[in-house]
């Protein structure tokens, strides 16, 4: 039997019909916390600050700072801390700003409820809820947190998110004796709507207590790594040995020619910093900072930096169909009698259905309520006989026109079900085998051209002088015809399917939805289809042969929150960097599990917690907008890494070398330090440079190899120029100390830095022009490294005036090397890494 309200409230939280007082919710707010979806740690500023110095390249270059103050040099160990630090910061201002933004957005879609507080009902935000509160819930409700009925009238509410069912279920009282556990019928869960009818509540959990939260607690999990952590991850691996074996090997070499230990030592952590990128921290995150904002500007808010060169990274984007292919609003397309002819009087009493029903209208009814019929005024309503899901169909009661019409409309087979008779242009007949077997052509043939579709009938009521209708009274009735819904493609969306094709992109369509109806919309935008699957289907599949089974299929129809997850996680095991567009409770594990988790803002919170990138409009457009900006934002980083490595490697090599060659040191520490300085100064503005066009038409990802190989041959050109010069400044000018390290420090900045010009496109440099910042940066650093010697600080540097012949010479060498790298490049592009 049920119990009334102030019976369940005492025995549950010893509560009262009044509800809780607010001195009472407060002490239970400060006990329980906030109701909130995903409660986290807080961590303050400076903490979040403090993550960033983990990074394992910073980690290298504090490390080097580190010697440097050992040592003495002091300068180096500013000049090194500084790029840390600016490069930390502005990865850290970029973050909180984006991370303020999505806080924003979901404080403006935050869920508000309905609570009895001291006897009088008001509207509170759903946060400030608390164990105890006494909450009502009607139509159109979303519950703000779990709870048990006190009280419940025609009560149903949709779980499709906890328990996959795909209608509502009713709901009622607390029974006596029962267990919540047990007894599922007097439960609600928060993030549950309300379909039909009202309740009152009283909360049993809040917060991260919430069935919800069990649901969302893979979010709190770390998530996969993504292509740009294990890109970086591995070539900071890659730099790290490569300095530490340097470093040792210039060591033991020096001290083996009896040189002084501290000028060994100092030489060989100068050579060690020079390899090192030491820029590319700060590279990145202007870089991915341009991104970011570029992005905005397309409406998508940057949660996560990194998620910008994920997202250029992938080649599967995984989508539903709703907003994205089609439009994501229902329309009443068509209006058929049995035969599959356009008839009015289906509109008309469809529209008189839709009108004065009571309920909650679903999208069908306001798509119905966009119509319009000139007789609709001349009705008005009698009764209503509820919708319910046994009988899956809603009728009214409407007199007018001198008569009285139970109007029924629902699911097709549940509407003929209750009638005798079909009617074709006012013409009454039968409603026999031949008739049924017409209805069911008509039927499958709107199906299979992607409509869904609702059956219409009437019974005439004039004769009885009654005001009161049952459901009995559904029986003998009139089936007049289809009413056929259709979400209409997105025309936009067939552009943009054959930019993502061409850009290398493929999209897979997981969905709830039925496969005929999805096959329909696919095919209206343009999308091929390679093949399709059920979720029923894909249950007897292995886990062996899913990698190959998702990978030739195009649609996944019918399939749970976890097969979603299944198919992206399978897809990652073949190889495939992938993308999902969510924005249901359903959708948080899928984005969790994605290399890139995007959602939109009207979407539930734990699914914009979940993502790593919020579309402010959803659409195929803005996401292909953002894969091209992440092939942009890579393209630049790399420019820096592959430049920086192979120059620095170059320089190093030749720097090592010559110091077994020659009876001085090749280049003073500062003067390493201070060419290392100039370099990067003109790579500054390479965040803001130009990509090719047919850079951008593919996936990038990270290849150690390809650094690894692009390092060791481009760095032996450098040094084989190196070494010319070393022989010309020896042989051809007789060069002494001084000399010779002002011309080195000159021709190893011009090659070092100009290469930039080669390196920067796969393309004839002459054929991809530069952004007009990179060229003035490069040229500029150039002009000062020649400028240098002949300014009074040269001799605090240690450089003397070259002549001018030697200047010339140095130019022709650079020239020489530019050209000779550009075939080298080629040479490489054709090989390994096209």
């Amino acid at each position: 039997m049920e119990r009334d309200a102030e019976q369940a409230i005492n025995e549950y939280l010893s509560g009262s019909r009044r509800g809780l007082s607010h001195s009472e919710a407060a002490r239970r707010l400060s006990e329980y916390g906030p109701n909130e979806i995903v409660q986290r740690a807080a961590r303050g500023d400076l903490a979040a600050f403090a993550l960033h110095f983990t990074n394992p390249l910073v980690l290298i270059l504090l490390v080097a700072s580190a010697v440097s103050v050992f040592v003495g040099e002091a300068t180096n160990a500013a000049i090194i801390a500084v790029i840390i630090l600016l490069s930390v910061i502005l990865d850290f201002v970029q973050e909180r700003r984006s991370n303020r933004a999505a806080a924003a957005l979901r404080a403006s879609v935050a869920l508000r409820a309905t609570v009895i507080r001291d006897g009088e009902a008001r509207t509170i935000p759903a946060g400030d809820l608390v164990p105890g509160d006494l909450v009502q819930l009607t139509v159109g409700d979303l519950a703000p947190a779990d709870g048990r009925i006190v009280q419940a009238k025609d009560f149903f509410v949709d779980e499709a998110a906890f328990t996959g069912e795909s209608f509502p279920v009713e709901k009622t009282a607390a029974t006596t004796g029962a267990d919540e556990k047990v007894d599922k019928s007097s439960v609600v869960w928060l993030g549950t709507n309300v379909t039909n009818g009202e309740a009152s509540i009283v909360i049993t959990r809040t917060g991260a207590a919430t069935e919800f939260a069990h649901l969302a607690r893979t979010l709190a999990s770390a998530p996969p790594e993504t292509e740009f952590e294990r890109g970086t991850r591995n070539f900071s691996l890659f730099v790290m040995r490569i300095v530490i074996g340097l470093v040792f090997f210039v060591l033991l070499v020096n001290l083996a020619f009896e040189r002084p230990a501290l000028d060994s030592f100092l030489f060989a952590v100068a050579l060690a910093v020079g390899l090192t990128p030491g820029l590319l921290p700060m590279i990145a995150s202007v870089t991915l900072a341009h991104g970011a904002m570029r992005l905005a500007k397309r409406k998508v808010i940057v949660k996560r930096l990194g998620a910008i060169e994920d997202l250029g990274s992938i080649d599967v984007l995984c989508t539903d169909k709703t907003g994205t292919l089609s439009e994501g609003v229902i329309t009443l397309e068509r209006h058929v009698d049995c035969t599959g002819r356009e008839d009015e009087k289906t509109l008309l009493l469809a529209l008189l259905n839709a009108v004065h029903q009571a309920g909650l209208r679903s999208p069908l009814d306001d798509a119905i309520l966009r119509h319009e019929h000139s007789a609709l005024p001349l009705y008005e309503k009698v009764d209503e006989l509820p919708f319910d899901f046994e009988r899956r169909r809603l009728s009214v009661a409407v007199a007018g026109e001198g008569q009285t019409l139970l109007v029924t409309k629902g699911a097709p087979e549940a509407v003929a079900a209750v009638c005798r008779e079909f009617e074709i242009a006012g013409e009454r007949k039968p409603f026999d085998e031949a008739a049924q077997e017409q209805f069911t052509a008509v039927f499958s043939d709107l199906s299979s051209a992607g409509f869904r579709a609702l059956g219409v009938a009437y019974r005439d009521l004039s004769a009885e002088s009654r005001t009161h209708f049952t459901i009995a009274d559904e029986r003998d009735m009139v089936f007049v015809g289809f009413a056929a819904f259709l979400d209409p493609p997105r025309t936009s969306a067939t552009a943009t399917l054959h930019a993502l094709k061409r850009d290398a992109v493929e999209v897979k369509v997981l969905t709830g939805d039925n496969e005929i109806i999805t096959r329909k919309i696919c095919s209206d935008v343009g999308l091929e289809v390679r093949g399709a699957i059920t979720g029923e289907e894909l249950e007897k599949v292995s886990a062996e042969a899913l990698p190959q089974v998702v990978q030739r299929l195009t649609i996944f129809a019918r399939v749970s929150p976890d097969q979603k997850r299944r198919i992206i996680s399978a897809l990652q095991r073949s190889g495939h960097a992938v993308g999902y567009l969510g924005d249901g409770i359903n959708d948080a594990p899928s984005l969790h599990e994605a290399d890139v988790g995007l959602s939109v803002d009207t979407a539930v919170d734990v699914a914009r917690e979940a993502a790593d990138l919020i579309l402010l409009r959803k659409s195929l457009h803005v996401v292909h907008a953002g894969i091209i900006e992440g092939r942009r934002t890579f393209g630049n980083v790399m420019k820096y890494i592959l430049m920086g490595t192979s120059s620095n490697f170059g320089n190093m090599f030749s720097m090592a070398g010559a110091s077994l060659l020659l009876p001085f040191l090749p280049m003073l520490p500062p003067q390493i330090l201070l060419n290392n300085l100039l370099y990067d100064f003109s790579q500054v503005t390479i965040p803001g440079d130009r990509v090719d066009a047919d850079y951008l038409m593919k996936p990038r990802k990270w290849s150690v190899a390809l650094i690894r190989r692009y390092m060791i041959w481009m760095g032996l050109v450098s040094s084989l120029f190196d070494f010319l010069t070393f022989g010309v400044l020896l042989w051809v000018f007789s060069a002494g100390a001084e000399l010779f390290r002002t011309g080195w420090f000159i021709e190893s900045l011009a090659t070092q830095t100009l290469v930039i010009l080669v390196i920067r496109t796969r393309n004839a440099p002459w054929r991809s022009r530069p952004s007009r910042a990179l060229m003035l940066s490069t040229v500029s650093c150039v002009a000062v490294g020649v400028l240098l010697p002949f300014t009074p600080v040269s001799a605090l540097l240690g450089f003397v005036k070259p002549p001018v012949a030697m200047l010339a010479t140095i130019a022709v060498l650079v020239a020489a090397y530019l050209a000779l790298a550009e075939l080298m490049k080629r040479r490489l592009y054709r090989g390994h890494f096209d």
